[in-house]
């Protein structure tokens, strides 16, 4: 604590400094107060502060999707604060750098660096993240009793914090503790008999990561240890009170199901401590090694309690009933063991072998038991082992040849297995437990191409071959080519085009998966100058995707397809001119799709700075979004957005 006193008592120092101590703009003018002579540092103070106020208009059309895509709103803001102090008299710190940006809308960030040399060194870092998604056509506007199926309006924050001790040292004690909170409200479906019930619920988790070790820096050897370990807790409570007919219109066994009164509370607390060594090493010129190795053990505790009465009929069963009470727990361990290596020779001045292995073993043992109390019928006790085993292995071999001075050849081989046991579906017929293996082997390939200074092409391809994996959608037998393109011929011209497709197949029957993805781009980067006076920015890009495969479709288990088609094509464009430090920008962005779902997004903007003497500046920026949809015309938007603001250089 006294360091912090100490700390708050130097900056305060530090603003009541006489105006003639130099800073990072330049020396202090001649009419300013010199300093001492006595006693006099090299002082230094920068940064700058911008202020604005956001206007919007009414949002035409549906708001939630408004607010599940952009979700700005009007009011002042804080759009961005940065300052750095160098070299205070006080000795405390030789630097101290604090930032903050977007200080008023959903997403915003905030951090500060204080540093002391050959001391210490402490990081502190902020998001605040503001989430709200109730996108009419996912949520099911058309759900009755009043509810949508799925919405959020949720708040998540993320802090970190490091302190690393005698920095730039052999060897150097740090210790870290992250933190991330979650709270808000939801929509969420209470899946009872026959029907699904969606009901407000309020949400609330933490997670702290703690973690303290020592870095070890030599010449040609390093070494990080460390210790750390997890908590985290979920509690979530919903309660509703009227009545709620669910997602089902036609009734069951001649009844009307709906709920009329329900409660739900959830909890949920783990905790885990885990080990970590990471080493890297060169003992020789031509060689060069690397390795890390985790091991944690996460233990869970779970509790479950929903009462909710109604009206109630089950199908399966052929039962009508008014109420039930369910109540479950359940705790697991999960050991987890996670390592890889990796080495690179390299005999020859252009040639280097490069070899990597890891392996990622997780494992689960856990219980759960179930008391379900159906009112006017009885009493439902069950107990299940949920066991569940993943283990992952990969290895890679890639060989790099620089052919000339001007091509790079580069070939390799990964191979990827694994076996995984899970506990099997309610549809499945191989019993309890499910077992699947992974079984991959893939070849690799590159070639870049420098014949001359201001032209580069580069060319990649992937193809691998799979006998087993662990899910239908999973990569089979895919392929993926990448060539890209670079050409600069003048300093202040840039111009590249990137070609990507992929191709995954799985040919198993029952499964006949086809996925088709081609990713087409052009860009262009023009400052002619530096961007003095104008600069001018534009990029395309043309986005296929095709996907086939063939489902069962309930409640009938009969056979059918499911087909996605996607076509895209994306553009963004700026102008920049320049008159003296005054800047204008016109331009914005756009996406047009079609296929399975048609969507159009327009985003045009400008931009207007005006310097008022050295240190002020004044800000303004218009933004028009444009929502449509061909298929979901109640999901379409449009609104403007203003902003005028002000820039203060300290």
């Amino acid at each position: 604590m006294k360091y912090l006193v100490g700390l708050a008592v130097c900056v305060a120092a530090f603003a009541q400094s006489p105006a003639g101590v130099s800073n990072a703009r330049g020396p202090a003018s001649a009419e300013a107060t010199p300093a001492p002579a006595t006693g006099a540092s090299d002082q230094s103070f920068s940064g700058s502060v911008d202020l604005g106020y956001r206007f919007r208009t009414d949002v035409r059309g549906s708001l939630e999707s408004y607010r599940s895509v952009v979700d700005l709103s009007e009011g002042p803001r804080l759009t961005g604060i940065q300052f750095t102090m160098l070299d205070p008299k006080c000795g405390i710190f030789d630097r101290l750098d604090a930032s903050g940006y977007n200080w008023g809308d959903p997403y915003n960030t905030a951090g500060v660096r204080v540093a002391k040399k050959k001391l210490y060194d402490l990081r502190f870092d902020y998001r605040n993240v503001l989430y709200f998604n109730a996108l009419p056509s996912f949520a099911n506007l058309s759900a009755t009793g009043g509810f949508n199926e799925r919405w959020y309006d949720e708040r998540r924050r993320m802090s970190s914090l490091q302190l690393d001790l005698i920095p730039g040292r052999s060897i150097t004690p740090y210790l870290a503790l992250d933190r991330v909170t979650e709270s808000g409200t939801a929509i969420w479906p209470w899946i009872g008999p026959s029907n699904e019930y969606p009901v407000p619920v309020d949400r609330s988790d933490m997670q702290n990561d703690f973690r303290g070790g020592l870095r070890f820096e030599f010449s040609r050897f390093h070494m990080t240890l460390e210790q750390g370990g997890t908590t985290f807790k979920n509690d979530d409570k919903a309660r509703f009170t009227g009545v709620n007919y669910g997602n089902r219109t036609s009734t069951v066994l001649g009844q009307t199901l709906q709920l009329t009164d329900f409660m739900q509370a959830y909890g949920v607390r783990t905790s885990s401590i885990y080990e970590k060594a990471l080493v890297t090493a060169n003992p020789f010129s031509w060689m060069s090694f690397s390795g890390q190795f985790l091991y944690s053990m996460p233990k869970t505790e779970a509790n479950y309690v929903d009462v909710g009465t109604g009206s109630f009929a089950d199908a399966a069963t052929l039962l009508l009933y008014t109420g039930q009470i369910d109540n479950v727990s359940g705790s697991t361990k999960s050991p987890h063991i996670a390592g890889n290596a990796g080495l690179e020779l390299r005999p020859f001045r252009s040639f280097r072998i490069l070899a990597s292995w890891s392996t990622n073993r997780f494992h689960t043992d856990s219980f759960t038991n179930l008391r379900q109390q159906l009112a006017g019928v009885g009493t439902i006790i069950a107990g299940k082992i949920d066991p569940f085993v993943s283990n992952y292995n990969q290895s890679e071999t890639n060989l790099i040849w620089d052919l000339t001075s001007t091509l790079t050849l580069r070939g390799g081989y990964r191979y990827e297995w694994g076996n995984m046991t899970a506990d099997s579906s309610n549809l499945s017929q191989l019993g309890e437990l499910e077992n699947g293996r992974l079984n991959r082997q893939v070849g690799i390939g590159s070639l870049t191409y420098r014949p001359f200074q201001k032209l580069s092409v580069n060319l990649e391809y992937q193809g691998a071959s799979t006998t087993h994996a662990y899910f239908r959608t999973s990569l089979y037998n895919y392929s993926r080519e990448r060539t890209r393109v670079r050409l600069q011929p003048f300093q202040s011209l840039t111009l590249q085009a990137n070609v990507s497709v992929m191709r995954n197949q799985n040919p198993l029957q029952g499964v006949k998966y086809e996925f088709r993805s081609r990713d087409n781009s052009v860009s262009l980067h023009w400052t002619p100058a530096g961007g003095k006076r104008f600069g001018f920015l534009a990029e395309y890009s043309r986005y296929t995707l095709n996907s086939d495969i063939n489902i069962i479709s309930l409640p009938f288990l009969t056979a059918g397809s499911s087909q996605y088609r996607d076509k895209a094509n994306l553009a963004t464009a700026a102008l920049e001119l320049g008159a003296g430090p005054a800047r204008f920008t016109v331009g914005g962005s756009l996406s047009v799709t079609t296929g399975t779902r048609p969507t159009q997004f327009y985003q045009p903007l400008a931009k207007l700075s005006i310097p008022f003497g050295k240190r002020v500046s004044v800000n303004g920026q218009w933004q028009w979004y444009g929502f449509n949809e061909d298929q979901y015309i109640y999901e379409q938007f449009r609104t403007h957005v203003v902003q005028l603001g002000f820039r203060v250089v300290l």
